[in-house]
């Protein structure tokens, strides 16, 4: 099964348990056309990828080639370079965008996993670097681009897993620093462009897993605060950059884990509000940046796992709404800005999870459309902004599974398009946008993934 993409991480709950239901058939009349295209494609997707300049890289696989590097523009798909000849094949992975060129991991079968990149060409499909020679691989992880160039993690044995840079040369591609010195490394991990600047977790062996910062040079490479001395470290995590200022989750005794703010200095960073009073924690998740705010889902202690809102002071926390009131709380989850409106999946407690939205107050916080009536909830999921338009995956007993779209009111509010009422749309996943147009795709009844294109 290929791994199912969304704007936030996937859903904790879920809600397959149904009543049996006369179908709840939608009217087509009066919808925006829109043009739907099944991407002719000799292979089955094995993993969705990155757009650039309006064309879709991405990997699938088939019999004499095995799992290799794809490209499409909507219509056709066109095999890229068969980097590992046979048909086991290269298996790339972790497409991120650069530019005008896509970089990934691919095994080639004598480099082991190594950085690669692509410009659309065979010629211009090129391993970057051999950065730990032999059939091992360096396992570059973690891809990130920031100020035109890519960050990552990677592995050599004298530093271990540590943070590099690539240019997209060889001789522009290496280690940035050796943070904690010795085999074992860092290990830097949640890395996020904010600003010119890359922000990741790290354990210098010293303090634990703090927060660091790095501009791609040794010198300019430091952990930014030491928010818990001592060698266990805060463990910042869900790093979000909002517009410039990195907002993370991160724990110290006295507050447990709550949300902080960093500017990349130590003076800068600092917790923005004691959400849920002492050492108990409010776990903030779900980070999503909107019009200068920062939302997110978190326990105050008293109504359970709620939406809120922070400007960066503990006077400008609060939360939004209390959407299930009582201890319970509606579980918001799948955080997805689109424009000025944010979407969200809640659980009011009597129309299950089901698609909201916001503007950032509790007037205009409000239930999208309850698609699946009752308190069983439709399974929405995989909430994608494509072009001022939402799209998901939701539950009916009409449809199924299927792709549905939302301008944020109920009457607009819909299945994506009337050819996908049939059998031949199984399952959507993978959304991914590319310009105007949304790539998705779906399982056939032989368990192929098939690539579709909606404009």
């Amino acid at each position: 099964m290929i791994p199912h993409l969304s704007s936030s991480p996937s859903a904790s709950k879920t809600r397959r348990d149904r009543p049996r239901r006369r179908p709840d058939v939608e009217p087509l009349e009066g919808r925006a056309l829109l043009t739907l295209l099944l991407v002719d494609l000799p292979a089955t997707v094995t993993s969705a990828g990155s757009a650039v300049n309006g064309t879709l890289y991405f990997s699938a696989g088939d019999a004499a080639h095995g799992d290799e590097l794809w490209e499409t523009s909507g219509t056709g798909a066109t095999l890229v370079e068969d980097i590992r000849q046979g048909s086991y094949g290269s298996r790339p992975r972790d497409f991120t965008a650069v530019g005008n060129e896509v970089y990934f991991t691919a095994n080639d079968g004598e480099h082991g996993s190594e950085l690669w990149k692509t410009d659309g060409t065979a010629r211009g499909t090129v391993l970057v670097k051999d950065a730990f020679p032999g059939p091992m691989g360096s396992y570059p992880q973690d891809l990130v681009s920031a100020g035109g160039a890519l960050f990552y993690m990677a592995f050599d044995p004298g530093g271990g897993y540590e943070l590099w840079k690539s240019d997209g040369t060889a001789a522009g591609t290496h280690m940035i620093k050796d943070i904690r010195p010795g085999a074992l490394g860092s290990f830097p991990s949640n890395l996020t462009a904010a600003g010119q600047a890359v922000f990741f977790a790290a354990d210098d062996g010293s303090h634990g897993t703090e927060l660091w910062r790095s501009d791609g040079t040794a010198a300019g490479t430091s952990m930014v605060e030491d928010i818990n001395p001592g060698g266990s470290g805060s463990y910042p995590s869900v790093l979000t950059d909002v517009d410039g200022t990195l907002y993370f989750l991160a724990f110290d005794p006295a507050h447990g884990m709550e949300l902080w703010e960093s500017d990349g200095s130590a003076s800068g960073t600092r917790l923005v509000k004691d959400i849920s009073p002492g050492s108990a924690s409010s776990v903030p998740s779900f980070l999503t940046a909107m019009n200068g705010s920062v939302y997110f889902a978190a326990d105050d202690g008293t109504h359970g796992d709620e939406l809120w809102r922070s400007d960066g002071t503990a006077d400008g926390t609060a939360m939004v709404r209390d959407i299930n009131p009582g201890g319970m709380g509606s579980g918001p989850e799948s955080l997805t800005a689109v424009g000025s409106t944010l979407f969200l999946v809640a659980d009011d407690g009597i129309h299950g999870g089901e698609l909201w939205r916001s503007d950032g107050t509790s007037a205009g916080t409000g239930l999208v459309k309850d698609v699946y009536p009752g308190p069983g909830g439709a399974n929405t999921s995989n909430l994608t902004a494509v072009s001022g338009t939402l799209y998901f995956t939701t539950y009916t007993t009409a449809y199924g599974t299927n792709l549905w779209r939302s301008d944020g009111t109920s009457a607009g509010t819909s299945i994506a398009d009337d050819t996908m009422t049939g059998s031949s749309i199984v399952d959507p996943s993978n959304l991914t946008a590319a310009g105007v147009a949304l790539y998705f795709t779906t399982r056939d009844t032989k368990g192929k993934y098939l690539l579709w294109k909606l404009t």
